[in-house]
């Protein structure tokens, strides 16, 4: 598989303090889906923001062969790099449609529109309410019009931090059928940071386990096929606490 992203010695450091991120290293080919798993303070979402270019990093960063490290993140999108930022972070007093324009914001027109509607009919519970303030979205639809946000940039990465976060668990499913569709349909790689492993593995091929800002374990999708297996990478690398085998 030709990769499309190659991570390598990615280390974030905020001030004086410990390094967020110490020497990451992984790959993302094309159409792939890689995970990023851990407890909260490992590291995920410091390696998104520094794969966004949102926060100073150090290593080496290569899109389809291309340093683009040097990038900004406007830069980034336009080279087909997007990021759906943990908490959605969409714009509550603008309308779901104008939510919509602003994630395809440097698109022509014409494709604009293209994007608008493949994306709200991928997203059938947000295509009613496009006038609708996004404040008053369920928390669901909220995330729906997240991810919708960010395909409306035509992205060739999408970068997904926790898009379970919150969520019921009837919406999580909901939402991962619908990233399942995405992959399915086109040619999107995505890199997810999560941190419920059941949910994870109907979407990724490949799981890299993070502790203290470093991969410590990877495992591919087939290998977590029983209760065994899955309870066994729970316990080495994620905590029994708080996550579960089934």
């Amino acid at each position: 598989m030709t990769d499309l992203f190659a991570i390598r010695d990615l280390s974030v450091t905020y001030g004086a303090g410990a390094p967020a991120v110490e020497r990451v290293s992984f790959t993302v080919g094309a159409r792939e889906v890689v995970a990023l798993l851990g407890a909260n303070g490992a590291g995920k979402s410091s390696i998104m923001k520094a794969l966004a270019g949102l926060v100073p990093a150090s290593g080496e960063l290569l899109f389809e062969g291309e340093p683009v490290s040097a990038l900004s993140t406007r830069q980034r999108v336009a080279r087909g790099i997007v990021y759906v930022p943990e908490g959605r972070a969409i714009v509550g007093s603008l309308t779901v449609r104008e939510n919509l324009i602003l994630g395809g914001y440097q698109v022509h027109a014409a494709r604009r529109r293209e994007r608008m509607a493949m994306v709200l009919e991928l997203f059938p519970e947000i295509a009613s309410k496009v006038e609708r303030a996004a404040w008053r979205l369920s928390g669901g639809e909220q995330q729906m019009l997240a991810i919708g946000r960010g395909l409306m940039a035509g992205p060739k990465l999408l970068l997904l931090d926790e898009p379970s976060l919150g969520l019921a668990p009837l919406l999580v499913r909901r939402v991962f059928d619908r990233l399942a569709g995405i992959r399915a349909d086109g040619d999107l790689a995505i890199i997810l940071v999560e941190q419920n492993l059941q949910m994870t593995m109907r979407l990724a091929d490949g799981i890299h386990f993070l502790r203290s800002g470093r991969i410590v374990g990877h495992r591919h999708r087939d290998d977590l096929r029983t209760g065994a297996a899955r309870q066994e990478v729970i316990d080495a690398y994620l905590g029994a606490a708080s996550h579960h085998a089934a």
